[in-house]
């Protein structure tokens, strides 16, 4: 069979580098599939790479790190194209390589970072967006989703600074971090308002979303320290 004339490319990657960066494990940047689950979940998959900072998927690959190699070429690439083209609005621009090692084949999907954030999914009552959090693909909260567009959008973002920013530096000052609704009550506002300052506050690059225990936090921007 000759891939090469199709979405799918040979890979310069050698069986050792491919072995090397299993061996890495799965993060933020990768992940394993033993094969393509369905259009629909692997479509979240690239969703979340590409409104992350893009990744690679790795076809024929245990959670074990053993390969185990693909058999169905055309059924995964149909799979695959299908989730990136039709169920990620917008389309994600994915590409297709193969990989051959021990004496079977590897797919690597290659997911780009989007330029349009955020990427979407269709549910059955609303869009969904996902993201990557460490080794796995989550549903972004809707303080993430807003982030997401804001990046988008490109322009300087600008922030009053007045009593309740005030009030957030010194918390965070003394505690390090705050969540939306701890916010909402130190400045008495409702917490639909507390994301929306804590969300311009992270496009003005001051502050920075992270997780612990699947809560959201919000801290200093490492460039404000």
């Amino acid at each position: 069979m000759n891939y090469s004339d199709g979405p799918i490319t040979i890979s310069s990657m050698r069986p050792r580098d491919l072995k090397n960066l299993i061996q890495t494990g799965e993060s933020n940047y990768l992940e394993f599939k033993k094969t393509t689950p369905s259009a629909r979940k692997i479509a979240r998959e690239i969703a979340a790479f590409s409104n992350s900072d893009g990744g690679t998927i790795l076809i024929g690959v245990n959670d074990d790190k053993s390969i185990h190699g693909i058999q169905a070429y055309f059924e995964e690439e149909y799979l695959l194209l299908k989730a990136a083209h039709d169920i990620c609005k917008p389309a994600v621009d994915i590409t297709i390589e193969l990989i051959h090692c021990e004496d079977a084949d590897v797919m690597a999907i290659r997911v780009p970072e989007a330029e349009i954030k955020p990427v979407y999914i269709a549910g059955k009552k609303k869009r969904l967006v996902f993201v990557r959090r460490n080794d796995e693909s989550v549903l972004a909260s809707d303080e993430m989703i807003e982030i997401l567009k804001n990046e988008t959008k490109g322009e300087g973002v600008t922030f009053e600074y007045g009593d309740r920013e005030r009030k957030l530096f010194r918390f965070l000052n003394e505690y390090g971090e705050i969540t939306v609704d701890r916010y909402a009550h130190l400045v008495n506002v409702t917490t639909f308002r507390s994301s929306k300052i804590l969300v311009n506050l992270v496009s003005a690059g001051i502050l920075s979303l992270s997780y612990r225990d699947n809560v959201e936090y919000f801290t200093f921007s490492h460039r404000t320290k």
